[in-house]
């Protein structure tokens, strides 16, 4: 379901010399596979994900999801693809706060130019345990409930792999374990694939399949 070979992504630094953050032979997650890649900070797990998303260009290699390289489509087309089929959870949620939980969800299904199905959008917001803060705006909510609302709106549009950026990390310890099943629970169900990039080895040591991004990438 998704496949990396060749990548690489490389940036100037001041002096103008080349730095390498990216160099990987070969990666993939099958479809409905749960895969957990961890790492030192600082060795290319965000950018990893900001480059199968497309949020990143690669210097050169191939992504393909779902049957696309996502290489070959322009900016236009890679967000497009994005908001059709991959869901992204930040690590600092991205919610816009003008906009209450529900119509951050809707917002998200909206880039789609498919209708917006409020009732999927209240009905994940339900499964996330969030059915009595619908039209409350993210400063009314806990760091843990926006968490939960990031989660639902990365869901939202029925994407085929769901990339988690470190969804733990500013999640007081008490609800990290809430939001890792939460986004197992709702992956399977709907048998999307997963992507998480953690620091803890509580949250890896839950998967089967764990991954030292040192290992697959060669920089």
């Amino acid at each position: 379901m998704l496949l990396v070979e060749n990548i690489r992504k490389s940036y100037r630094d001041a002096s103008g010399e080349e730095l390498v953050i990216l160099d990987v032979p070969r990666f993939g997650v099958a479809a409905g596979e749960q895969v957990v890649v961890r790492g030192r900070s600082g060795c290319g797990k965000t950018t990893l994900l900001n480059s199968i998303a497309g949020l990143s260009t690669v210097d050169s290699g191939r992504i393909e999801i779902a049957g696309v390289d996502v290489t070959k489509l322009p900016e236009a087309g890679r967000d497009r693809f994005r908001a059709r089929k991959l869901g992204y959870v930040f690590q600092t949620f991205n919610l816009l706060s003008a906009f209450t939980a529900l119509e951050n969800v809707m917002l998200g299904m909206s880039f789609t130019g498919q209708p917006v199905d409020r009732q999927r959008a209240t009905t994940l917001l339900d499964r996330v345990g969030l059915s009595s803060r619908l039209h409350h705006k993210p400063a009314a909510l806990s760091v843990g409930q926006q968490q939960r609302v990031a989660v639902a709106r990365a869901l939202a549009n029925k994407p085929v792999l769901l990339l988690a950026d470190e969804p733990t990390a500013n999640i007081d310890p008490a609800h990290q374990q809430q939001v890792i099943d939460l986004l197992r629970e709702v992956c399977r169900a709907e048998n999307v694939a997963m992507l998480l990039v953690t620091h803890s080895p509580e949250v890896a040591g839950q998967f089967d399949r764990v991954e030292q991004l040192e290992n697959i990438n060669k920089a």
